[in-house]
């Protein structure tokens, strides 16, 4: 048949045709051009050749998807009942939830550290739990019953595990032209933009029913469970790789001296690494202690004119930028001096924690905001710090254990954070009080060593990109 010629739907190549062709181009056009923005944006610098591009976008379908899962346990743990109802659920949550997987932490790394060529069977598995667990508590999340939470347990274990395989996994991943800093960064930031995208997703699907986000969930989660075996295989090798233990020079001097070999341990490699996890610890610790204390006495005492509601989206929207900011703040940063980085988020930190303890009551829209904001900040860039010492000080042969472990600890201070945080009277001067001990608690534990360690050098220099 010609060009010229009708086909045999009767329409030919004619103007109509032409026209649809052309609309349905333009209507492809935003959605692909982003796609390949975005694509260009997580493979850049080697990253697409390294496979780390791979791993970004991961992370992001996971972020998207834990998204999904808090805004319908949210709706129903938190939105849908009165407010002492609501805390008692909480408090329920965090008991049947956060606190054995506080109990399982300890031993989630060693387990991982024995399957060490299964990482992305891993996170495939983490991701397809997670999946089917959000189409299972659909039928429940309506009514909030009893048994949400222990398939919510489920999906915290599954999520936190997820964390810390995809901890180990990003420094086998590096591209010449990146350091681990400006890597995790990378990955930190691609989920913030997809948490981003996927909140008013998951608030359009609520509108069409409490069940909706959960079914968005096992498609988001579906999706990640492929993805995770497009990572290279290199991903799972564990050539050169050893076991961390948390081991004191006396122990090692010890082993030595029986005629054993020494295995290196977190200890064994100067005090920059443990100070950093302690004031880390803290910062994680306050960011769980403000997201439940600041959930319940918003909803009881709205910031200004605003609702509930609206005051809860002002302080969350604080945080992530805090959050955004401090990842970018930290990859333009490349770790330098990261001793001195985490001993200056302490500080600032603690001052506007006291600052809104003091004028909480003169301008309580102002400070909670900034205090909100602050932690996001000073977590990003601790967090970021306490990767780039570990990249430094701790021994090659034993990281991705290190990175597990670290990631464990920080996981279990946001739990007992969080549980200080509902069990608080409703009184704002008192949390922020509370918040700035916890920050105090901090500085004194680890400003010293810390400041004391970058005046010894702290150990050899890390890689920058």
């Amino acid at each position: 048949m010609s060009s010229r010629e009708p086909s045999r739907d009767g329409f030919g190549d004619g103007p109509a045709r032409r026209a649809g062709r052309s609309v349905g181009r333009a209507l492809r056009r935003p959605f692909t051009g982003a796609a390949r923005r975005v694509r260009r944006a997580t493979h850049a610098h080697g990253a697409g050749e390294s496979g780390l591009g791979k791993l970004i976008e991961l992370h992001a379908v996971n972020s998207a998807g834990d998204m999904l899962i808090t805004v319908a346990l949210a709706s129903t743990v938190f939105f849908s009942v009165p407010t002492h109802e609501a805390r008692g659920r909480v408090a329920l949550y965090l008991a049947v939830t956060m606190a054995p997987f506080a109990l399982l932490a300890p031993v989630i790394g060693p387990l991982l550290d024995r399957v060490p060529h299964g990482r992305r069977a891993a996170m495939a598995g983490a991701m397809l739990a997670r999946a089917l667990l959000a189409v299972s508590m659909s039928g429940a999340v309506a009514t909030g019953g009893l048994e949400l939470y222990p398939a919510a347990l489920g999906v915290l274990v599954a999520s936190k595990a997820y964390g810390v395989v995809r901890s180990a996994v990003v420094p086998r991943l590096l591209p010449p032209r990146i350091s681990l800093v400006r890597a995790n960064s990378r990955v930190t930031l691609a989920g913030l933009l997809a948490t981003g995208v996927a909140a008013p997703a998951a608030a359009g699907l609520h509108l069409i029913g409490p069940s909706w986000p959960l079914y968005g969930a096992f498609a988001v989660f579906a999706t990640g469970t492929f993805l995770s075996f497009s990572l290279p295989h290199k991903v799972d090798s564990d050539k050169g790789e050893a076991r961390a233990r948390l081991a004191s020079h006396e122990a090692v001097a010890k082993d030595a001296a029986g005629g054993k070999p020494a295995k290196p341990g977190l200890r064994t490699v100067g005090p920059s690494v443990l100070h950093g996890l302690q004031a880390n610890v803290c910062l994680r610790a306050l960011s769980g202690f403000l997201t439940f204390f600041l959930a319940f006495l918003l909803r009881e005492h709205p910031l200004g004119g605003l609702g509930p509601a609206a005051s809860l989206g002002l302080v969350a929207v604080a945080a992530g930028a805090g959050n955004a900011l401090g990842t970018a703040v930290g990859a333009w940063l490349k770790a330098r001096g990261p001793e001195q980085i985490i001993a200056a988020v302490l500080g600032l930190a603690l001052c506007t924690t006291v600052l809104a303890a003091v004028f909480y009551a003169a301008a309580a829209p102002v400070v909670v905001t900034a205090a909100a904001a602050c932690a996001g900040l000073c977590q990003a860039l601790g967090k970021l710090s306490l990767d780039a010492m570990i990249q430094r000080d701790v021994p090659e042969v034993v990281r991705t254990s290190a990175f597990a472990r670290s990631e464990t600890a920080l996981q279990m201070s946001w739990v007992v954070g969080g549980a200080i945080g509902i069990s608080l009277p409703l009184v704002g001067a008192l949390g922020m009080s509370v918040a700035a001990a916890l920050v105090a608690l901090g500085v004194v534990l680890a400003v010293r060593g810390l400041l004391s360690a970058a005046g010894r050098g702290g150990g050899p220099t890390p890689r920058v990109a």
